[in-house]
Order: structure tokens, then C-alpha cells, then sequence
């Protein structure tokens, strides 16, 4: 990825605008229900959040590569994956700086910063201004919207 993501930088793209994604997948929300579990559904499709500590993926600290569970678009590198304590599997910096786009969710004042795929507008997480260094970034995932697609 060309240079490391900062607070200030996710929240001009919030406010501002995101990158072009390199390319962009559209299905109805049939073919979506079709494609998709319950689950992941509810989650990417609907913005919804699994509950924290549901899934392995958490305690999972194995080198691989994370996918978009919806369009396969390559997301984050395990190497970037910590421990958070908060129950959703947490890493400071995506694969490429356009992978994922910001939108402002909830209450302006909050500042809390959505994060969803690019290429297909699945609904991911959140983004905080509270993760280990070097970037400071807690990207906080839905542990069912992503998918493990190879070993490093």
C-alpha cells in the first residue's frame, strides 16, 4: 500500500469523497440473498453488527490474506490483524488505500466513521482513531463479512 492511513486522512475521505475502486461488482438484493447467509446478509447488506466475541476469527493469528465475504475484493493482510479486546477482529491498515470507502455514521459529533467494501458497498465495520502504532487505526470488523482466502 502506498504510505500508512491516518485519522485526519479517513476523515476528509468521509467527509470529501473516497478513492475510485479499481473496478465495481452490482447485484439486486436478490441475487445478494442468493449469494449470501443469513448471517452475512444481515450484516453486510443491512448494515447490522454480529455480537462481539461470535466468532473464531478474533483468536485467528495465522499469516493470510481477508476478502470481501460478498465480491472476493482483497481487504487487509493478517500481518496487520491485533488483538483489540472488543470482540471483532481488529487490524490498522487495509491492503490498498482503496479497498474501502468512509461514510459519517451516527450523530456528527461522534465522528464515528463507517467502513465499507468499495467494490460492492457491503457494510464492514468501523474504523477508530484508537489502534496500536504506527497509524493509531483500530479497523473493527464484522467478522462474518470477511473471508480468509490464502496463507502467506
Amino acid at each position: 500500500m502506498e504510505g500508512m492511513l491516518q485519522w485526519p486522512e479517513i476523515l476528509s475521505l468521509a467527509k470529501n469523497g473516497n478513492p475510485a475502486p479499481d473496478t465495481r461488482v452490482v447485484k439486486t438484493d436478490e441475487e445478494w440473498r442468493r449469494q449470501l447467509s443469513p448471517a452475512e446478509y444481515q450484516v453486510t447488506r443491512q448494515a447490522g453488527t454480529e455480537r462481539p466475541f461470535s466468532s473464531q476469527m478474533c483468536s485467528l493469528f495465522e499469516p493470510g490474506i481477508y476478502s470481501c465475504v460478498c465480491c472476493g475484493t482483497v481487504l487487509f493482510d493478517a500481518s496487520e490483524k491485533f488483538e483489540s479486546g472488543t470482540g471483532w477482529p481488529s487490524f490498522t491498515q487495509p491492503l490498498a488505500a482503496n479497498a474501502i470507502a468512509y461514510h459519517f455514521d451516527g450523530p456528527a459529533f461522534l465522528k464515528r466513521v463507517e467502513t465499507i467494501c468499495n467494490t460492492c458497498d457491503a457494510h464492514l465495520g468501523h474504523v477508530f482513531p484508537d489502534g496500536p502504532p504506527p497509524s493509531g487505526l483500530r479497523y473493527c470488523m464484522n467478522a462474518v463479512a470477511l473471508k480468509k482466502v490464502t496463507a502467506a
